[in-house]
């Protein structure tokens, strides 16, 4: 499934820096100034899974992969992107082409490295972006509405999506993004959303980019990006990008150790990837061979035929059925054959709803 996550924020507050981190390369350029980052650079990441290890310790298969997601480090806007400050409008289009946002926010103080408006403050940071990307949504649907209104006169469907538009417009005039809007599972907000790829309409993890000496306990920039994001019923995760970027040199044992110093599970990048993985409304599962384990990505509420499409179109069109193993039941009882002889393999039908972590085998005839 081609689903990406877009890292913006302003310039210099760490954007290419934890994007080197999460693809575990120097793949994007650093240096203290602004627009370092022009064209977008792309990685695509795989997402940490513990059940993958658990299955490929049981079934010691030959090959083992993650399901994954694109990351896609975005130039760092300015105020007055949405009027093409700062090469704006490019990095806009970037940002609209993916799925969900992940927000940088600067929240630690080093007089080395610039700050793009001279003073920081997380709030003022937080406020430029999201200003921008309304202000972008609001041009990119004034222009939409014009079209609707002399296309939508013998058109319901068009009518209702320029009633819509209408809608959205005050909502957007009243500095509110389109996520605020109640009603976005309609039809007629998926249809033109699909259209319009509203940059307000995606949801956003905010991330805290502290110094190392702020990763145990909140500093008041930190404080305020949460106050922010539960404000906005967005997630936020706290890291340390050099630290992580580091981090990410390391042998599994030596981080796992490191972690364990911390006092943490898992990395601030795991958990930005698996925030990424849950805000998509993606879920996986898993097949399970001397061949192959391998975690496959559906949206959350697939249907079975739909998995098996995503293995390969063949399987959803000539659908019969699936054969399912809850992880737990995998896991307890250690091998496919076990499950079979305790009868806990489930046989289910077209109607049946994959659930995350569930072991499937499909049959179909074309």
């Amino acid at each position: 499934m081609a689903l990406s996550i877009g890292i913006v924020g302003l310039p210099n507050v760490g954007k290419s820096t934890t994007f080197n981190a999460l693809t575990k390369a120097q793949n994007a350029q650093v240096a203290n100034y602004p627009f370092c980052t022009i064209e977008p650079n792309k990685a695509v990441v795989a997402v940490p899974d513990p059940r993958v290890d658990k299955l490929v310790a049981l079934v010691k298969p030959e090959k083992t992969i993650y399901a994954t997601v694109e990351f896609v480090d975005i130039a760092g806007l300015v105020k007055g992107a949405s009027q093409g400050e700062g090469l704006g409008n490019q990095f806009l289009a970037n940002i609209r082409e993916t799925e969900t946002i992940v927000h940088v926010v600067r929240c630690f103080d080093d007089e080395n490295v610039i700050h793009v408006s001279g003073d920081l403050n997380p709030r003022d940071d937080i406020d430029v972006i999201n200003l921008e990307l309304i202000l972008a949504d609001l041009q990119q649907l004034e222009n939409k509405l014009g079209k609707l209104e002399r296309q939508a006169k013998h058109d319901k469907l068009l009518q209702a999506q320029a009633e819509l538009g209408l809608q959205l417009k005050a909502l957007l005039e009243q500095g509110k993004p389109i996520l605020a809007y109640g009603d976005r599972e309609s039809e007629t907000f998926q249809a033109l959303n699909r259209e319009m790829r509203f940059l307000t309409s995606k949801p956003i993890i905010y991330v805290a980019n502290v110094n190392e000496e702020v990763l145990l306990e909140d500093n008041e920039y930190v404080k305020t990006v949460r106050a922010i994001a539960a404000e906005q019923n967005a997630e936020v995760v706290k890291l340390c990008a050099k630290l992580e970027e580091e981090m990410a040199g390391l042998s599994d044992e030596e981080r796992h150790e490191f972690l364990e110093s911390l006092n943490v599970a898992e990395s601030g990048l795991e958990q930005v990837i698996h925030k990424g993985y849950k805000a998509l409304g993606l879920i996986s599962f898993f097949t399970a061979g001397p061949k192959e384990v391998r975690a496959w990505t559906v949206r959350r509420g697939a249907k079975a035929p739909q998995a098996a499409g995503v293995i390969h179109t063949d399987f959803e069109r000539g659908f019969i059925r699936a054969e399912v193993i809850s992880y737990e039941t995998y896991i307890r009882l250690g091998t496919e054959a076990a499950v079979k002889a305790a009868g806990e393999m489930r046989v289910e039908g077209k109607e049946y709803v994959t659930q995350d972590g569930d072991v499937m085998h499909f049959r179909f005839n074309v």
